[in-house]
């Protein structure tokens, strides 16, 4: 099981990352796109970190946008380092936010 972080952690690691948002037990960001195509392509790019991770979110694709969302389901859905390193390996991608 993960451990899970605390608020101090959580707000320390968010200020390194790029336009992500805590929402309660939640670690999230919407990203958006010119066009529907480019927001599926992207989709699909977090999958395929996420199955390199093995760890995997929530995602809500609309028109012209993605949400992404994580949590760390085996520690009681809060937020583990986890959550923050695929929120930092989707960054690195170099996707608009």
């Amino acid at each position: 099981m993960s451990a899970v972080l605390s608020d101090q952690e959580i707000n320390a690691s968010l200020a390194k990352l790029n336009a992500w948002a805590r929402d309660g037990d939640e670690l999230t960001k919407e990203f958006r796109f010119d066009n529907y195509l480019a927001g599926l392509a992207f989709a699909s790019c977090v999958g395929v970190i996420a199955e390199g991770l093995n760890h995997h979110p929530d995602l809500a694709i609309g028109w012209r946008r993605v949400k992404v969302s994580f949590t760390t389901h085996d520690a009681g859905s809060k937020l583990t380092a986890k959550d923050l390193a695929a929120a930092a390996a989707i960054d690195a991608v170099g996707y608009p936010n």
